[in-house]
């Protein structure tokens, strides 16, 4: 983590990657954030699942071993595991060992028959996917949430170009996308009126204090989040209220008053571009989406 944060610190533009939000505290806020009134993804990618869940079930097929990327608490693969008794096993991977862990506690509870293959490890990263005992046809990768977005789209492809290995042809990929839409309400979504999204955003300084022995005066910063129309993405900083210095461990970091350290991305897309950056390893089979077209589920083959 360290040398990752220390690089981003170092640049012109301040960052610091958007997977490090993701300690436990920062799981339990981004689940809070998915049922804000003001955050349309989750409820409505989770209505097209709803809505369609006989059409997506027999897309990802029986037989298949359910890989999520980034699972934090599977509420979405909830849907999935109900509408689908004889998957071979579900393979959930997510960054923060102690929330992937609580989670699958639950889920064991919930679907005692059900084969649960917990991976902690950072997905966007190379990684094994444990040995499967019940025989199984495909792998399906689950990416809901429209995570894909948080890629600049040479990394989503090159992320794609990864995840693809995984699967032999014909495996299958269900996606969330979030898809371009007016200002208004982007904004909204990421900077909710009761500040959970801010809190989120200030808790990975709170993060690097602990883990990193830095010393970020978190009441120093304040979240900002607006859409960059130019390059179809909403973006996130924290903005230094003063000029200040930063310690972690033996570097120092010089910031100044109204700097920003950009801590996300969320890129949106149109239907069209979201088939032009996956063509050259996956087919776009089917698409679902909402009467209002905010978000689309998209199952994937690959090619």
């Amino acid at each position: 983590m360290f040398e990752e944060v220390i690089e981003g610190l170092r640049r012109p533009q301040k960052m610091i990657p958007s997977k490090f939000f993701y300690d436990e505290r920062g799981s339990e806020l981004f689940d809070e954030i998915t049922r804000l009134d003001e955050y349309y993804p989750t409820r409505t990618e989770t209505r097209i699942l709803e809505e369609n869940i006989e059409e997506i079930a027999g897309a990802v097929g029986e037989q298949s071993v359910i890989v999520e990327l980034g699972s934090g608490n599977s509420t979405k693969t909830r849907l999935l595991l109900d509408h689908m008794a004889d998957i071979s096993a579900y393979v959930p991977v997510d960054i923060s060992e102690e929330y992937l862990m609580k989670t699958v506690r639950m889920l064991k509870k919930e679907y005692p028959d059900l084969s649960i293959k917990p991976v902690c490890a950072d997905y966007t990263k190379p990684f094994q996917i444990p040995p499967i005992a019940k025989p199984f046809e495909y792998y399906v990768i689950f990416y809901p949430g429209s995570t894909i977005g948080n890629f600049r789209p040479e990394k989503a492809r090159l992320f794609l170009k990864t995840i693809s290995k995984l699967l032999v042809p014909g495996g299958g990929m269900l996606i969330g996308v979030d898809l371009k839409k007016d200002r208004e309400t982007l904004e909204a979504a990421y900077n909710d009126s009761r500040c959970v999204t801010a809190e989120f955003n200030l808790n990975m300084l709170v993060r690097m204090n602990r883990e990193l022995n830095a010393d970020f005066d978190v009441d120093e910063f304040e979240h900002l989040a607006f859409y960059n129309e130019e390059k179809g993405r909403i973006e996130m900083h924290l903005v230094s209220r003063q000029k200040q210095e930063v310690h972690l461990q033996d570097e120092v970091i010089s910031i100044d008053e109204g700097e920003t350290i950009h801590t996300e991305n969320s890129y949106k897309y149109s239907l069209e571009e979201f088939r032009e950056l996956v063509k050259e390893w996956f087919e776009v089979q089917k698409v679902w989406t909402d009467e209002k077209e905010l978000f689309s589920m998209q199952y994937l083959v690959k090619k």
